[in-house]
């Protein structure tokens, strides 16, 4: 159907995770359902790495850095979800 932005999966999960594309229905309407769940993989890769980093206490900046990265992608992670549903469900 669609193709990715940046390319493959592994390279728009990056782009989401870094703050440089925003995840919405829109955007998602070009990708097929096994690309939209490849996505949704990647994401959840890209969470479980970020939470695995450990980050000093008492460096505020580096750990204020993580949590907007780890809320970022639990954003899109929910977008993504939600849209996927919306597919199987035949509403878009």
């Amino acid at each position: 159907m669609g193709s990715y932005q940046g390319g493959s999966a592994p390279a728009m999960a990056r782009q989401v995770c870094d703050g440089f594309s925003l995840l919405s229905q829109v955007s998602l309407k070009r990708l097929s359902l096994e690309q939209m769940t490849t996505l949704e993989f990647e994401l959840d890769k890209r969470l479980r790495e970020t939470r695995g980093v450990i980050v000093d206490l008492d460096d505020q900046q580096a750990l204020q850095a993580r949590n907007r990265r780890i809320s970022r992608i639990e954003g899109a992670v929910r977008v993504l979800r939600h849209t996927i549903q919306l597919r199987r469900a035949g509403r878009i």
